[in-house]
């Protein structure tokens, strides 16, 4: 495992270059460039919030960083895993040339949605620091671990479902009629408390993406650090996904390139 790792390390220049060549192939040409990563979760930060807020009973004040951060942090889980699907596909000539280990491909998009998932979360640290006005240095200095493990399930993330895509070609749109399901089931834009009279309150104990959310939203709003309940169950699924992804990928990774 340190050998590999280590491989993975001595790739760094290439990785890295792969990742500027995406943002700098995304932006290309655009009026705005990376401006886009702010104006999209604005907008609907700005929908959700002129939307829901009555239905909420929410100040738009109050329930604009809360949707912001929500959104930031679902959009990141989002587009690691659609863009994983296409991870190893979409490399498909640098692994037929290059002996480089294929873990660096899933690294590559995660780095790449992980870049603009941080300035949105910039972004939402400003709002909610203006609005709320709770951030505190305590709360702040929670939010490095929080971003490991964000880092970690998304890389774990970006390795099932490239795994999954590459030997069944419908996986992305499977994940995204799952990520669809699971966006109204993952307190995104409304508090859990709405279901605390119904039976769907216990659906979110096992969503795997709330305790992730409850650990961006408890420093930015309220200042305070996440609960040890919230982050041992963060800390579980990071374990287990990681698990999952390299041990999967330790099998597959020498015949992968037979299914591409």
């Amino acid at each position: 495992m340190f050998a590999y790792c280590n491989a993975v390390w001595r790739c760094r220049y290439f990785w890295l270059s792969l990742v500027q060549m995406d943002l700098r192939n995304r932006y290309r040409g655009s009026v705005l460039g990376m401006g886009w990563s702010l104006v999209f979760p604005l907008c609907m930060t700005a929908i959700f919030t002129t939307v829901f807020c009555r239905l909420f009973h929410q100040d738009p004040a109050y329930f604009a960083p809360y949707v912001l951060i929500g959104l930031s942090c679902w959009t990141y889980f989002l587009q690691t895993a659609l863009n994983g699907c296409l991870c190893f596909y979409t490399a498909e000539q640098y692994i037929r040339q290059h002996p480089a280990p294929l873990a660096i491909y899933p690294l590559r998009v995660v780095l790449g949605t992980g870049f603009h998932f941080m300035i949105a979360l910039t972004l939402a640290t400003v709002l909610a620091a203006v609005m709320w006005g709770h951030c505190t240095i305590t709360g702040l200095l929670s939010l490095p671990a929080t971003l490991i493990l964000l880092f970690l399930l998304g890389w774990s993330i970006a390795v099932l479902t490239g795994l999954m895509h590459t030997h069944f070609r419908d996986t992305k749109h499977i994940v995204e009629i799952l990520f669809q399901i699971l966006f109204y089931m993952t307190p995104v834009f409304y508090n859990r408390d709405v279901l605390k009279d119904s039976r769907l309150v216990e659906l979110l104990r096992f969503n795997p993406f709330v305790p992730f959310l409850d650990m961006l939203r408890k420093p930015l709003l309220h200042g305070t650090v996440p609960e040890s309940v919230v982050f041992t169950k963060a800390c579980l699924i990071v374990v287990v996904a990681v698990t999952t992804a390299t041990y999967l990928l330790s099998r597959l990774e020498r015949r992968l390139v037979f299914h591409l």
